[in-house]
């Protein structure tokens, strides 16, 4: 099953195939959202770790390594990486929006300087890329990311990153209501569970965003 008939919801069954995607690569840059040390550390609690197994696996084996692959490709091909993290910028956290300091998993305090704030390693932005820093979960509404992609002439965003249901499905909402065309790389993004994954790009495909493998992309943009 290709792109143009995968992730199909409710809205979209029976809908005509899109036509073919032509994303220039002066015209696009790949975008990684939120891939830093507080989503890689294991629970303490047994039963806590057993439950986030899957979503470490995931990250382990398919969303670190194919999201490596795509940004050396999008490198060596001259096209923009931009990262986006949460962090907040007073170390009470006070700058965060609501959402982040509601109770419970979402509640994220983590000033600018420690280390959980830092991209992963393996993802580590390279010296001249751009990092926006947020306290939204969206990386648009949060940051001058909007004016940044403007200015550059970027027209096509690829949404890679974590957590598909959460700060990526608001940044691709985000970039749609500002009439970015945004491409989401199913297995360059991960979830708390498989489920919610699949499920919130079904929500996302063919109105917000379309919906592709990595694999697909490479062909898309010609790339090695």
């Amino acid at each position: 099953m290709s792109w143009k008939t995968a992730y199909r919801s409710f809205y979209y069954q029976g809908a005509p195939e899109p036509d073919d995607l032509e994303l220039r690569p002066a015209e696009t840059a790949l975008l990684c959202i939120d891939v830093q040390n507080y989503g890689m550390k294991l629970h303490e609690d047994p039963t806590e770790r057993a439950r986030w197994a899957p979503f470490h696996e995931r990250m382990r084996g398919t969303l670190i390594p194919n999201l490596q692959a795509l940004q050396a490709s999008f490198r060596a091909a001259g096209i923009d990486v931009i990262h986006a993290r949460i962090a907040c910028l007073l170390p009470d956290g006070r700058d965060r929006s609501l959402s982040q300091k509601m109770p419970g998993w979402n509640n994220l305090l983590m000033p600018l300087d420690t280390e959980e704030s830092l991209i992963i390693p393996e993802l580590a932005p390279q010296p001249g890329e751009i990092v926006v820093t947020k306290t939204t979960d969206s990386a648009l509404t949060g940051t001058n990311l909007r004016l940044v992609l403007s200015n550059m002439g970027i027209r096509n965003v690829v949404v890679t990153g974590v957590y598909t249901d959460q700060c990526v499905s608001s940044t691709v909402r985000s970039l749609a209501d500002e009439s970015f065309r945004v491409v989401l790389v199913e297995d360059c993004c991960a979830a708390g569970t498989d489920a919610l994954h699949r499920n919130e790009l079904e929500i996302l495909n063919m109105i917000y965003c379309h919906v592709v493998s990595s694999a697909e992309l490479r062909a898309m943009l010609g790339l090695d």
